[in-house]
């Protein structure tokens, strides 16, 4: 179950300017030129409330409890779609855990990929600051890093994740897009999509999972 990692706080600076504005008319042109704006900053945290928002951030709630509802071991049927030449269907296995005071979900996949042998890691996270799941995954395959965030969907048992990984051809990000559908809680299917070769999304892997131990 690929999933995401820790995350860093970014902290964001605002310039704001004026803009001029020019009203030309038949007889004269007159420029008002807009009064500088300033934003007030915000006022500043006690430490008891510092305190407090920390003490959220790093304990676990019921997203984490979620995740932690699928731990264990998780074979699958992974078939993999290539421009060009037909589907390809291969065996994995996931060992999936919390660490880390559970506030983190880690997957450890194995199997063959294209032939070749495969490994993978991922890394969930659910961040309580910004009420979102965040997923990193690595693997043999590659030296990138996959990252994505996104929700999940109570009513449709559905993970929805968006993010980038590396395009090996350019050197640059590609969109990439992961949806995990839940059909009970010892199965689930997972689908991939990501830029096709025309620029369009495609979906390049789907994967049926079943838990054979908890």
């Amino acid at each position: 179950m690929k999933r995401i990692t820790l995350s860093l706080s970014l902290i964001a600076f605002i310039f704001s300017s004026c803009n001029n504005e020019s009203k030309t008319e038949s007889t004269a042109t007159d420029t008002t030129a807009a009064a500088p704006t300033t934003t007030p900053e915000a006022p500043a945290m006690d430490s008891a409330a510092m305190a407090k928002a920390w003490e959220n951030f790093m304990t676990p709630g019921e997203m984490h409890k979620w995740m932690a509802s699928h731990a264990g071991t998780w074979d699958a049927e992974v078939t993999s779609f290539m421009p060009g030449a037909e589907p390809s269907t291969s065996k994995a296995t996931e060992v999936v855990k919390m660490v880390m005071n559970g506030l983190y979900q880690e997957g450890n996949l194995s199997g063959t990929m294209m032939g070749m042998p495969f490994t993978g890691k991922s890394i969930m996270a659910y961040d309580n600051a910004k009420k979102q799941f965040a997923l990193t995954w690595i693997d043999n395959l590659g030296s990138g890093l996959m990252l994505m965030t996104g929700q999940y969907d109570a009513a449709t048992k559905t993970m929805n994740l968006n993010g980038t990984q590396t395009d090996p051809t350019t050197g640059k990000d590609s969109k990439v897009r992961q949806e995990q559908k839940f059909i009970d809680d010892d199965n689930y299917v997972l689908t991939m999509y990501g830029d096709g070769p025309d620029g369009k999304e495609a979906k390049f892997m789907e994967a049926k999972f079943k838990r054979v131990k908890k």
